[in-house]
Protein backbone atom coordinates (compact mmCIF):
# COMPACT_ATOMS: atom_id res chain seq x y z
CA UNK A 1 0.00 0.00 0.00
CA UNK A 2 1.39 3.36 -1.05
CA UNK A 3 -0.80 5.63 1.05
CA UNK A 4 -0.68 5.59 4.86
CA UNK A 5 -4.11 7.18 5.04
CA UNK A 6 -6.48 4.34 5.86
CA UNK A 7 -7.92 2.42 8.78
CA UNK A 8 -10.03 -0.67 9.36
CA UNK A 9 -13.54 -0.97 8.04
CA UNK A 10 -16.24 -1.51 10.67
CA UNK A 11 -16.83 -5.17 11.51
CA UNK A 12 -19.33 -6.87 9.27
CA UNK A 13 -19.55 -4.05 6.73
CA UNK A 14 -19.73 -5.23 3.13
CA UNK A 15 -18.17 -3.33 0.22
CA UNK A 16 -21.10 -2.49 -2.05
CA UNK A 17 -20.41 1.00 -3.42
CA UNK A 18 -17.89 2.69 -5.72
CA UNK A 19 -17.28 6.43 -5.62
CA UNK A 20 -15.68 8.11 -8.64
CA UNK A 21 -13.70 11.31 -8.06
CA UNK A 22 -11.44 13.60 -9.97
CA UNK A 23 -8.20 14.70 -8.31
CA UNK A 24 -8.86 18.42 -8.88
CA UNK A 25 -5.16 19.31 -8.78
CA UNK A 26 -2.74 20.73 -11.33
CA UNK A 27 -0.89 17.48 -12.00
CA UNK A 28 -0.66 13.79 -11.22
CA UNK A 29 2.46 14.38 -9.14
CA UNK A 30 0.69 16.87 -6.86
CA UNK A 31 -2.35 14.62 -6.51
CA UNK A 32 -0.26 11.53 -5.81
CA UNK A 33 1.81 13.40 -3.24
CA UNK A 34 -1.29 14.60 -1.41
CA UNK A 35 -2.98 11.20 -1.40
CA UNK A 36 0.17 9.71 0.12
CA UNK A 37 0.85 12.53 2.60
CA UNK A 38 0.08 11.35 6.12
CA UNK A 39 -0.64 14.90 7.26
CA UNK A 40 -3.23 15.44 4.50
CA UNK A 41 -5.38 12.60 5.85
CA UNK A 42 -6.95 11.88 2.45
CA UNK A 43 -6.60 8.87 0.18
CA UNK A 44 -8.35 6.60 -2.27
CA UNK A 45 -8.06 2.94 -3.13
CA UNK A 46 -7.05 3.66 -6.73
CA UNK A 47 -5.81 6.54 -8.86
CA UNK A 48 -5.97 6.35 -12.66
CA UNK A 49 -3.61 8.50 -14.70
CA UNK A 50 -4.57 10.16 -17.99
CA UNK A 51 -2.63 7.48 -19.91
CA UNK A 52 -4.67 4.74 -18.24
CA UNK A 53 -2.15 3.53 -15.66
CA UNK A 54 -3.92 2.28 -12.55
CA UNK A 55 -2.14 2.66 -9.21
CA UNK A 56 -3.43 0.89 -6.11
CA UNK A 57 -2.92 3.19 -3.12
CA UNK A 58 -4.92 1.40 -0.41
CA UNK A 59 -5.91 -2.26 -0.15
CA UNK A 60 -9.59 -2.74 -0.95
CA UNK A 61 -10.19 -4.38 2.41
CA UNK A 62 -9.13 -1.22 4.21
CA UNK A 63 -11.10 1.97 4.70
CA UNK A 64 -9.60 4.72 2.53
CA UNK A 65 -10.42 8.35 3.33
CA UNK A 66 -11.94 9.65 0.12
CA UNK A 67 -15.61 10.42 0.74
CA UNK A 68 -15.56 12.71 3.77
CA UNK A 69 -18.94 13.72 5.21
CA UNK A 70 -21.23 11.76 2.92
CA UNK A 71 -24.40 9.75 2.55
CA UNK A 72 -26.00 7.51 -0.06
CA UNK A 73 -29.31 5.68 0.03
CA UNK A 74 -29.83 6.50 3.68
CA UNK A 75 -26.40 5.41 4.90
CA UNK A 76 -23.85 7.89 6.19
CA UNK A 77 -20.06 7.46 6.32
CA UNK A 78 -19.68 6.21 2.77
CA UNK A 79 -15.98 5.47 3.39
CA UNK A 80 -17.08 2.53 5.52
CA UNK A 81 -18.57 0.53 2.66
CA UNK A 82 -17.07 1.93 -0.54
CA UNK A 83 -14.13 1.80 -2.92
CA UNK A 84 -12.77 5.22 -3.93
CA UNK A 85 -11.34 5.82 -7.41
CA UNK A 86 -9.54 9.05 -8.28
CA UNK A 87 -9.23 10.08 -11.94
CA UNK A 88 -6.37 12.46 -12.64
CA UNK A 89 -8.06 15.64 -13.88
CA UNK A 90 -7.41 19.29 -13.05
CA UNK A 91 -11.07 19.78 -12.17
CA UNK A 92 -13.17 22.91 -12.23
CA UNK A 93 -10.62 24.99 -10.34
CA UNK A 94 -7.54 24.40 -12.50
CA UNK A 95 -8.83 23.75 -16.04
CA UNK A 96 -11.48 21.04 -16.22
CA UNK A 97 -11.16 18.82 -19.29
CA UNK A 98 -12.85 15.74 -20.72
CA UNK A 99 -11.47 12.43 -19.47
CA UNK A 100 -9.15 10.74 -22.02
CA UNK A 101 -10.26 7.50 -23.64
CA UNK A 102 -7.35 5.50 -22.20
CA UNK A 103 -8.24 6.68 -18.73
CA UNK A 104 -11.88 5.76 -19.22
CA UNK A 105 -10.96 2.35 -20.67
CA UNK A 106 -8.95 1.60 -17.54
CA UNK A 107 -11.82 2.75 -15.35
CA UNK A 108 -14.21 0.43 -17.18
CA UNK A 109 -11.86 -2.50 -16.68
CA UNK A 110 -11.39 -1.71 -13.00
CA UNK A 111 -15.13 -1.35 -12.40
CA UNK A 112 -15.79 -4.70 -14.06
CA UNK A 113 -13.21 -6.33 -11.80
CA UNK A 114 -14.68 -4.70 -8.70
CA UNK A 115 -18.18 -5.85 -9.56
CA UNK A 116 -16.94 -9.40 -9.96
CA UNK A 117 -15.43 -9.32 -6.46
CA UNK A 118 -18.04 -7.33 -4.53
CA UNK A 119 -21.88 -7.16 -4.47
CA UNK A 120 -22.05 -3.71 -6.08
CA UNK A 121 -25.39 -2.65 -7.52
CA UNK A 122 -25.42 -0.30 -10.50
CA UNK A 123 -27.15 2.37 -8.39
CA UNK A 124 -24.15 2.28 -6.09
CA UNK A 125 -21.61 3.34 -8.70
CA UNK A 126 -21.76 7.04 -7.97
CA UNK A 127 -19.89 10.31 -8.22
CA UNK A 128 -18.48 12.26 -5.30
CA UNK A 129 -21.10 14.94 -5.94
CA UNK A 130 -23.87 12.36 -5.51
CA UNK A 131 -22.80 11.46 -1.98
CA UNK A 132 -21.76 14.98 -0.93
CA UNK A 133 -23.82 17.38 -3.06
CA UNK A 134 -23.40 20.41 -0.81
CA UNK A 135 -19.60 20.12 -0.91
CA UNK A 136 -18.46 18.48 -4.13
CA UNK A 137 -18.95 18.63 -7.89
CA UNK A 138 -16.71 15.83 -9.16
CA UNK A 139 -16.34 13.95 -11.38
CA UNK A 140 -18.44 16.64 -13.06
CA UNK A 141 -20.50 17.21 -16.16
CA UNK A 142 -17.73 16.09 -18.58
CA UNK A 143 -17.58 12.61 -17.09
CA UNK A 144 -19.10 10.14 -19.56
CA UNK A 145 -21.66 8.24 -17.51
CA UNK A 146 -23.34 7.03 -20.70
CA UNK A 147 -20.17 5.14 -21.62
CA UNK A 148 -20.41 3.29 -18.32
CA UNK A 149 -24.04 2.51 -19.10
CA UNK A 150 -23.04 0.96 -22.44
CA UNK A 151 -20.92 -1.51 -20.46
CA UNK A 152 -23.67 -2.11 -17.90
CA UNK A 153 -21.73 -0.25 -15.23
CA UNK A 154 -24.17 2.50 -14.32
CA UNK A 155 -27.79 3.56 -14.46
CA UNK A 156 -29.25 5.95 -17.01
CA UNK A 157 -32.80 7.15 -17.72
CA UNK A 158 -34.88 6.06 -20.68
CA UNK A 159 -35.88 9.43 -22.14
CA UNK A 160 -38.13 10.50 -25.02
CA UNK A 161 -36.55 12.12 -28.07
CA UNK A 162 -38.20 15.48 -27.55
CA UNK A 163 -37.73 16.70 -24.00
CA UNK A 164 -38.14 20.26 -22.76
CA UNK A 165 -36.47 22.34 -20.08
CA UNK A 166 -39.43 24.29 -18.74
CA UNK A 167 -39.04 25.31 -15.08
CA UNK A 168 -41.36 23.36 -12.78
CA UNK A 169 -40.20 24.24 -9.24
CA UNK A 170 -37.76 26.98 -8.28
CA UNK A 171 -35.61 28.05 -5.32
CA UNK A 172 -37.76 29.75 -2.72
CA UNK A 173 -40.85 27.65 -3.48
CA UNK A 174 -42.48 25.61 -0.74
CA UNK A 175 -45.31 23.16 -0.26
CA UNK A 176 -46.31 19.67 -1.28
CA UNK A 177 -44.72 19.80 -4.72
CA UNK A 178 -41.33 20.54 -3.14
CA UNK A 179 -41.82 17.86 -0.50
CA UNK A 180 -42.72 15.31 -3.18
CA UNK A 181 -39.57 16.19 -5.14
CA UNK A 182 -37.44 15.84 -2.02
CA UNK A 183 -38.99 12.45 -1.27
CA UNK A 184 -38.24 11.18 -4.77
CA UNK A 185 -34.65 12.44 -4.72
CA UNK A 186 -34.22 10.74 -1.35
CA UNK A 187 -35.75 7.54 -2.68
CA UNK A 188 -33.18 7.46 -5.46
CA UNK A 189 -30.33 7.92 -3.01
CA UNK A 190 -29.58 11.57 -2.27
CA UNK A 191 -29.33 12.89 1.29
CA UNK A 192 -31.93 15.65 1.56
CA UNK A 193 -34.25 17.01 4.22
CA UNK A 194 -37.90 16.43 3.36
CA UNK A 195 -39.30 19.67 4.70
CA UNK A 196 -41.17 21.14 1.72
CA UNK A 197 -38.80 24.11 1.52
CA UNK A 198 -36.79 24.68 -1.66
CA UNK A 199 -33.78 26.11 0.17
CA UNK A 200 -30.02 25.97 -0.22
CA UNK A 201 -29.69 22.23 0.43
CA UNK A 202 -32.33 21.34 -2.15
CA UNK A 203 -30.61 23.64 -4.66
CA UNK A 204 -27.33 21.79 -4.18
CA UNK A 205 -28.96 18.38 -4.57
CA UNK A 206 -30.80 19.49 -7.72
CA UNK A 207 -27.54 20.79 -9.19
CA UNK A 208 -25.81 17.49 -8.36
CA UNK A 209 -28.63 15.52 -9.96
CA UNK A 210 -28.49 17.65 -13.11
CA UNK A 211 -24.70 17.49 -13.25
CA UNK A 212 -25.01 13.70 -13.31
CA UNK A 213 -28.12 13.11 -15.40
CA UNK A 214 -28.71 16.36 -17.34
CA UNK A 215 -25.16 17.65 -17.88
CA UNK A 216 -26.14 20.04 -20.67
CA UNK A 217 -28.81 21.66 -18.52
CA UNK A 218 -27.27 22.12 -15.05
CA UNK A 219 -29.46 24.32 -12.89
CA UNK A 220 -30.73 24.82 -9.35
CA UNK A 221 -34.21 25.05 -10.88
CA UNK A 222 -36.13 21.79 -11.14
CA UNK A 223 -36.99 21.63 -14.83
CA UNK A 224 -38.90 19.30 -17.13
CA UNK A 225 -35.84 17.35 -18.23
CA UNK A 226 -34.86 16.65 -14.63
CA UNK A 227 -38.44 15.65 -13.74
CA UNK A 228 -38.76 13.14 -16.58
CA UNK A 229 -35.27 11.83 -15.86
CA UNK A 230 -35.89 11.22 -12.16
CA UNK A 231 -39.21 9.51 -12.80
CA UNK A 232 -37.60 7.24 -15.40
CA UNK A 233 -34.81 6.29 -13.00
CA UNK A 234 -37.25 5.51 -10.21
CA UNK A 235 -39.42 3.38 -12.47
CA UNK A 236 -36.46 1.49 -13.90
CA UNK A 237 -34.13 1.00 -10.95
CA UNK A 238 -36.12 1.22 -7.73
Amino acid sequence: MLSPNFNERPDGVEIDTVVIHYTGMESFDKAFSRLCDKEAEVSAHYIIKEDGEIINLVHEGKRAWHAGVSSWRGRDNVNDYSIGIELVNKGHEFGYEAFPSRQMDSLLRLLEELMEKHPIQLRNIVGHSDIAPTRKEDPGELFNWELLVSYNLSVWPDLPQDIGSEALISPGDSGESVKDLQKRLSEFGYQINIDGEYGVETCYVVIAFCRRFAPTNISDVWHEQAEITLNSLLQSFI
